[in-house]
């Protein structure tokens, strides 16, 4: 484990881990559904002005550790105030399970797909007051947070990710152990040019969409 920041606060109600899986933007590894609208580095770009976006709002949210759980090494975008793990080999499912397997207690797992995501929807998701679990849907049938008042790796593993009932049968795992499981708002993750866009149209004030009207404005 190699640790940027300590990720330590004293905001009082946050007791959790608040965990970003996520690749590092590098060209050609990440976003390539958005090219040939884009080109390979201006995908990675918009990957990373989303990875920020995130990461800012983890910042913005009480919480006792704030966690990049990243595949590749941390460059000049990473910020102070987040601990920074490796991802672990394996499926996505895998590397899910072992996100959640590296700390006890209270903990919220997003991806780095949805920019829109905003300090008040992380803090709901790590308030587990009522509620055993939380379920953020995505519109393609994934889901982009997940959170465990008492983390259980196996609830992930085997979960067929990426197919369009990939959020149906996570969910249903959540239930069927025995869980109390509320939802968060679905949200869009950014894969495609069309998502792109209406992300961007909806969180005006994000490196996102100034990023993504910027390039757009370079086409036309």
């Amino acid at each position: 484990m190699s640790i940027h920041a300590s990720g330590e606060t004293d905001d009082g109600p946050g007791e959790g881990t608040l965990i970003v899986l996520a690749k590092a933007p590098v060209p050609g590894r990440v976003k390539t559904r958005l090219t040939p609208h884009f080109t390979p580095q201006q995908a990675a770009a918009l990957a990373r002005a989303a990875l920020q976006d995130t990461l800012d709002a983890v910042l913005a949210t009480p919480a006792r550790r704030r966690v990049l759980c990243l595949d590749g090494a941390p460059m000049q975008w990473l910020p102070e105030g987040i601990e920074v793990v490796p991802q672990c080999a394996g499926g996505l499912d895998a590397r899910l399970a072992a996100a959640f397997a590296l700390y006890e207690g209270p903990a919220l797992l997003v991806g780095m797909d949805t920019p829109q995501v905003t300090p008040e929807l992380l803090a709901r998701g790590l308030d587990f007051a009522g509620t055993d679990a939380w379920f953020g849907p995505a519109l393609d049938g994934g889901f982009w947070a997940l959170g465990l008042a008492e983390p259980d790796p196996g609830l992930l593993l085997g979960v067929p990710m990426s197919v369009s009932h990939t959020g149906a049968v996570q969910r249903r795992r959540l239930t069927a152990s025995g869980r109390a499981v509320r939802d968060l708002p679905a949200l869009r993750d950014v894969d495609t040019p069309d998502d792109a866009e209406r992300v961007a149209a909806s969180t005006p004030g994000t490196r996102f969409a100034a990023l993504h009207a910027e390039l757009c404005a370079a086409v036309r």
